[in-house]
């Protein structure tokens, strides 16, 4: 492997972990990004290299996959795929999310867990890194298929994990039901109440404002950014995607720090309320995808706005865009309209939206850009303050988490500017989110020897 030019580097190392992993495209553009960006540090600092550090980091320490078998309401038998990849635990146990999606495979959970692991390095709270799930769909399943399906999954995930092992969250398709499922099972199982799962209901162990985090902190993160330009979110046009939590609480602290939100979608299409979505239209957005899990598209009935059937809503005029819905958004194409239409600032509030493509457009095009794992960390951030709750046996009230989150969010920032600050006085937050992780990490492996 070249280890005196970047580009060569960079090139050398991709190649050994596709010969190793073939076909995991997802896994592949998500260590590219950060191999790309860690470049530079990395041959300035030989010791890493020497260590074989990269290669340590993107070979999982443990991949699980089982089976899940479980009934229907009719009796039938279904058999799904279940995953748990224990990827990092150098500065905690592993931490990170179960994802249920029929797009759920090895290559996407790899790649989740390992932008989780710088992730969790740049709360500063002691979390390694995980991600996990399986293949199930829960859409249109009755409560009834959902806990048959839940328990089985736990009956196998319950040996691997633990509240000083491995503490799985909420993903994509995972939320308070499921987590509800899955504790009460492996309460059940292991005969204990302990904090092996964050997400959980405030009434038995969970944290204020934890389904707001991840929306909450992507915003707080967007604001930092902007204030370095002297900027807020004061009278700005906010295009959001999504319409699940994330984007939903994106768009409350949006509407409540002035800004003007025109669009939301699903995998269905988007809306565009040019008027803005005001806090009695995100209400019915709220109830509409929460209680009766309906579709986006019922927005644009209710309020005659335009819907934009199988689009994303990156073609709508804006100057921030927050995509807070799955990986691979915003392609190229889509990154340079919106940059064209004016765009100043995009923070990632899902894990990798953006394509590389896209990604080095709005480098390039020297926008305010930040990745997924600093801006979306508010999630995991508050999950860890669960997990600190749990151990304390003590419950904080909204005020003291939501201080604690932005206070995270600012550090997050911070670090983000320390690294990736540029000899231009640009910003990039990319090289200083994947630097500013990466240290903490690397320094905890090579203390802790060959391990």
């Amino acid at each position: 492997m070249n280890i005196n030019d970047p580009k060569t580097f960079v090139d050398d190392f991709m190649q050994y972990v596709k010969t190793k992993d073939p076909l995991q495209y997802e896994f592949h553009q998500a260590v590219e990004e950060v191999v790309e960006s860690l470049s530079d540090f990395l041959l300035k600092n030989p010791r890493y290299l020497h260590s074989k550090i990269l290669e340590r980091m993107v070979e999982p320490e443990r991949i699980i996959q089982f089976r899940v078998p479980w009934a229907d309401d009719q009796g039938n038998i279904h058999i799904n795929r279940g995953y748990r990849i224990e990827m990092n635990s150098a500065i905690g146990p592993y931490k990170g999310g179960l994802r249920f999606h029929p797009t759920v495979n090895q290559s996407i959970l790899k790649f989740l867990a390992f932008e989780q692991v710088l992730k969790n390095s740049l709360t500063s709270l002691p979390m390694g890194g995980g991600k996990g799930g399986s293949d199930f769909d829960p859409k249109n399943k009755s409560d009834s298929e959902v806990m048959r399906f839940c328990q089985s999954f736990m009956t196998e995930l319950a040996r691997h994990i633990g509240q000083y092992t491995d503490v799985p969250a909420g993903d994509i398709g995972v939320g308070g039901r499921e987590i509800g499922y899955l504790f009460g099972q492996y309460k059940r199982l292991r005969n204990e109440f302990t904090g092996v799962l964050t997400g959980k209901g405030v009434e038995w162990g969970g944290s204020l404002i934890r389904p707001e985090a991840t929306g909450y902190g992507t915003v707080y993160f967007a604001k930092e950014m902007l204030e370095t330009i002297g900027e807020s979110f004061e009278n700005k046009v906010v295009a959001i995607s999504g319409s699940g939590n994330v984007a939903q609480f994106a768009a409350e602290k949006v509407i409540e720090l002035g800004g003007k939100v025109v669009t939301l979608s699903d995998s269905s299409g988007s809306i565009y309320d040019p008027d803005g979505i005001d806090r009695k239209k995100l209400d019915f957005i709220m109830e509409l995808k929460n209680i009766h899990r309906g579709r986006i598209r019922e927005y644009a009935d209710k309020f005659g706005v335009s819907y934009l059937d199988k689009q994303r809503p990156w073609s709508i005029k804006c100057d921030i865009a927050l995509p807070c819905a799955t990986e691979n958004e915003i392609n190229g194409e889509e990154a340079k309209t919106l940059v064209e239409n004016g765009c100043i600032a995009v923070a990632e509030g899902a894990n990798m939206p953006s394509t590389m493509d896209a990604v080095h457009h709005f480098l390039n095009s020297k926008i305010l850009f930040g990745p997924g794992k600093a801006a979306n960390a508010g999630g995991v951030a508050v999950s860890g303050l669960e997990m600190t709750q749990n151990s304390m046996r003590l419950a904080w009230s909204r005020e003291e988490v939501d201080n604690k989150l932005h206070s995270i969010m600012k550090n997050i920032h911070q670090m983000c500017v320390k690294y990736g600050t540029e000899s231009n006085g640009f910003v990039n937050y990319v090289k200083g989110a994947n630097i500013g992780g990466f240290v903490k990490v690397a320094n905890s492996m090579m203390a802790q020897g060959l391990v």
